[in-house]
């Protein structure tokens, strides 16, 4: 597949009015490659996936999260690498957010909620996803689901003795309370995220809805694997690999 095709994909599977919403959160950081045989994929562009990235030969790493500007010279380095192995470079984060098929949506999923009730939005602040089961859950089942779907220890706070039935998820840094207050209008009786915070924790327990906090990364992962399979719909031709990350977000010393 040239890079040029794969350009056009990106409007094929984005609403235009989205990608022009988010024009500056999205595009690529390097296009070294013309022709992409190989595409692995992860949440975040780093040292160690571009290493990665190089060892399987591939051509174009997708990603959720370009390099972070305030990581401070993380990004000139990742550009240098990327030019120097001839590697191609596209990230893409507030529309993949924002789409049906996206980051929330895909965890909501792995988590094996029966009906998807919204996606989540961008209306003036993110607004969560929300799904409900079609039969009620034990908190520590879902808890269970979500460490093995993640390969992490999920950090918990029950605050509720019912089981579980609707449930909020914003991934990555969904730690606003006002992300919880509006699963909490919708109904929900459980919330996750990918970070906490005080304010979280303490909301979470005062409004007596149940918070699951999994990694912003593996939160994430989901969604760009989501994207990842659709572009190989397009194209067959395509090798698809996982570019792994380490679960270093766990480490608290």
């Amino acid at each position: 597949m040239d890079i040029t095709k794969f350009k056009t994909m990106i409007p094929e599977l984005f609403p235009r009015e989205l990608l022009e919403e988010f024009d500056d959160d999205y595009g690529f950081t390097n296009t070294s490659n013309t022709l992409i045989k190989t595409i692995g994929y992860s949440t975040n562009l780093s040292i160690e996936v571009i290493e990665q990235a190089k060892a399987a030969k591939v051509n174009l790493i997708i990603t959720h999260h370009d390099a972070w500007d305030f990581i401070y010279g993380l990004k000139e380095e990742c550009i240098k690498r990327l030019k120097e192995y001839n590697i191609s470079h596209f990230w893409i984060h507030g529309p993949l957010d924002y789409i049906g098929f996206g980051t929330c949506t895909s965890l909501l999923n792995k988590i094996g909620i029966d009906n998807i009730i919204r996606f989540s939005e961008y209306n003036n602040f993110s607004v969560p996803g929300i799904g409900e089961f079609n039969e009620a859950k034990s908190f520590e089942c879902l808890v269970e689901r979500m460490s093995t779907e993640l390969d992490e220890p999920v950090r918990v706070w029950k605050n509720h003795e019912d089981k579980v039935k609707k449930v909020g998820v914003l991934t990555g840094a969904g730690h606003s309370t006002d992300h919880i207050k509006f699963a909490l209008d919708y109904g929900c009786d459980t919330y996750i995220t990918g970070e906490s915070s005080l304010y979280t924790i303490q909301y979470a327990k005062f409004a007596g809805v149940n918070l699951l906090v999994g990694s912003h990364t593996f939160t994430e992962i989901f969604g760009v694997e989501s994207l990842a399979l659709k572009i190989m719909g397009l194209n067959k031709d395509l090798t698809l690999i996982q570019l792994h990350e380490e679960h270093f977000e766990l480490n608290h010393g």
